[in-house]
């Protein structure tokens, strides 16, 4: 059965919160969203979603659960959370922007959504980040603002976790925690990520490739969770 870019890469994020146990999940993009929720359907059956409001909800938004907004602050202070976000810039070390571009922040060149929740997410919770257009313009030597804490700035005892872009899959299991390529996508080479990605990336040995669902999993990425293919908009076809 033929696989698509996009299901591979919903499959890498579903893998992200794999042994999570009874987590929130809070999941940024459209397919980290499909990905929480396979995840939920097939290994991760006591993670946490929330429609986004004030309700937790099963993989086909069934409700099962109330979960005030106040109830969300208590779950990410205590670290029973785990965010992925996506970043308009990020370093080797795991520090993010979602502020502003440009050297002077009192007069960005372009201002962004603003801090929002990532300084409190990368110190209270574990993190990971969702890049749908891996680019050296995202993947920089150093972010203009930082506003999610990386390695180097001593993030939370829950660390940062995976990265998932529409090439490979990265953590940060380098030296000194720098990030670290861990395997890419069918179709794609080392060298493509290499010269996509503005510092050097830790590669160790032979990197294999991304998994892809299985039968069971497609089943429900196209069936269940995403019959609209709304997946292809965010990671096109071809």
């Amino acid at each position: 059965m033929s696989v698509t870019r996009a299901e591979v890469c919903i499959a890498a994020c579903a893998d992200a919160w794999r042994g999570d146990g009874e987590l929130l999940a809070s999941p940024f993009g459209v397919i980290p969203s499909i990905g929480a929720r396979l995840a939920r359907a097939t290994f991760a059956p006591d993670l946490m979603l929330s429609d986004g409001e004030a309700m937790l909800v099963t993989g086909d938004r069934a409700v099962e659960g109330w979960v005030p907004f106040r109830s969300v602050f208590d779950l990410a202070w205590a670290g029973r959370r785990h965010a992925m976000m996506m970043p308009s810039q990020l370093d080797r070390f795991g520090n993010m922007n979602i502020s502003a571009i440009g050297a002077d922040f009192a007069k960005p060149d372009r201002a962004l959504i603003g801090m929002r929740g990532a300084p409190g997410n990368t110190a209270c919770h574990p993190v990971s980040y969702w890049v749908p257009r891996h680019q050296a313009r995202v993947f920089v030597p150093k972010v203009d603002v930082v506003s999610g804490i990386g390695y180097d700035k001593t993030p939370g005892p829950y660390g940062l976790c995976r990265v998932v872009t529409n090439l490979a899959v990265l953590d940060f299991g380098g030296p000194y925690h720098a990030m670290r390529l861990v395997s890419v996508h069918p179709g794609v080479a080392v060298a493509e990520v290499v010269a996509n990605t503005g510092f050097d990336l830790v590669i160790a040995g032979e990197i294999p490739q991304t998994r892809s669902p299985d039968s069971d999993e497609l089943r429900l990425i196209r069936e269940v969770l995403d019959p609209r293919e709304t997946r292809h908009r965010e990671v096109p076809l071809g």
